[in-house]
């Protein structure tokens, strides 16, 4: 049932993304960005949390869930370290997300490099 859970709500993120893709103006990129800056407000308002332990990886591997673990660890940071929390906590919660994708393009980029067409 976790997985069914799981491919419900991933997939229903998924299919607002392609909607916004094929019905709107909007570019990949700004929708990239709303995805998780809905997260982050989510999350602050701790609606995702919820969303989360109902979906699991469904909810928390989308873009969405990106940003809600952004907001979670500024919060998190916040209750021990104060003000510079706000400054710290958002990047150390993710920090092995963005590794993950930061080696990853490496990776590909220099698996599959551009060829000369002459």
């Amino acid at each position: 049932m976790d997985f069914l859970k799981a491919f419900l709500v991933g997939g229903l993120l998924c299919v607002i993304g392609q909607l916004l893709i094929d019905k709107t103006k909007l570019t990949p990129a700004r929708i990239l960005v709303g995805y998780v800056v809905v997260g982050v407000l989510l999350g602050a308002v701790g609606l995702y949390e919820k969303l989360a332990d109902f979906a699991g990886a469904g909810a928390t591997v989308p873009l969405t869930g990106f940003g809600y673990n952004l907001a979670k660890g500024v919060k998190e940071a916040v209750d021990q370290h104060g003000f510079l929390g706000i400054f710290t906590g958002g990047l150390k919660a993710a920090a092995g997300g963005i590794t993950a994708a930061i080696l990853s393009g490496l990776i590909v980029s220099r698996v599959f490099r551009d060829k000369d067409k002459s």
